[in-house]
């Protein structure tokens, strides 16, 4: 009698997310209360984080988080979004930055030509569509540089608006671990460590530019305002969509129906 063939098994890719929130959770408790270079240098001696790269937009507060990822590890690879919008200054800083702190793998993504021959012609889809411009010039290639990453480092701070508070140190998007390793630092903290380190300023951060991203779309900031008030000024709009709105950090005793532990969108 002849023998039934083994049933053949199908390859299946496996869609599992590489990262979960109870992930992000057990790294937030294991880290709490440890100083953001120990963390640093654990989460890559360790490999924690997988294949990590840190993104940066080498504006006025970038040089704190890259002078620790690279007294940490200077390999970690370094992103930036170049939206071929970008102050001439950011762009010098950005190598001057590099070079200064030593980082061996620096990489830049920018929008493809052909995006931005079809959805944006004349270069002035900023003025009239700042979230449709942002989202071919900085989220779409963002999106690319993150392929293959299991995790990226980021340096948002939650002092610098309100759509920015109570960041967790980790949390997951998609998948990827998200690290924000400054998310507790307040200004005064990064001034010291400016100091302390001796680290070059932004040459626009004596303007009076305290938060900058793509030229047409920043402004100073007057005396008293938000960091982020010269960010997209006259719009309703505070982000440019890289980050999606924040998780806060419960309160053991929390209660969930009260309105002020919601989340901050």
């Amino acid at each position: 009698m002849q023998m039934a063939e083994p049933a053949r098994q199908l390859d299946v890719i496996d869609a599992r997310p590489a990262f979960t929130q109870a992930d992000a959770d057990a790294l937030n408790a294991r880290f709490e209360g440890v100083d953001t270079l120990s963390m640093l240098k654990t989460v890559f001696a360790e490999g924690l984080a997988g294949n990590v790269a840190v993104v940066s937009s080498f504006g006025t507060e970038s040089a704190v988080l890259l002078d620790l990822v690279a007294k940490a590890d200077k390999n970690v690879p370094v992103i930036f979004v170049d939206t071929l919008k970008m102050f001439r200054e950011t762009l010098d800083y950005r190598e001057t930055l590099i070079r200064t702190l030593g980082f061996t793998d620096s990489r830049a993504v920018a929008p493809h030509a052909e995006v931005l021959a079809a959805k944006d012609e004349t270069g002035l889809r900023w003025s009239y569509d700042p979230d449709g411009c942002c989202e071919i010039r900085k989220v779409e290639p963002m999106n690319r540089a993150k392929e293959g990453l299991d995790a990226w480092i980021s340096g948002r701070k939650a002092f610098q608006s309100v759509t920015r508070q109570n960041l967790p140190r980790f949390e997951v998007e998609d998948g990827r671990l998200k690290i924000n390793p400054l998310g507790d630092w307040t200004k005064d903290d990064l001034e010291a460590w400016f100091e302390a380190e001796k680290l070059p300023r932004h040459p626009l951060e004596a303007q009076g530019y305290l938060s900058i991203g793509c030229e047409p779309c920043t402004s100073k900031v007057l005396p008293g305002e938000d960091p982020r008030a010269g960010r997209w000024r006259g719009w309703d709009k505070v982000e440019c969509g890289i980050h999606s709105p924040v998780t806060p950090i419960p309160s053991p005793a929390a209660d969930p129906d009260d309105p002020a532990n919601q989340p901050v969108f």
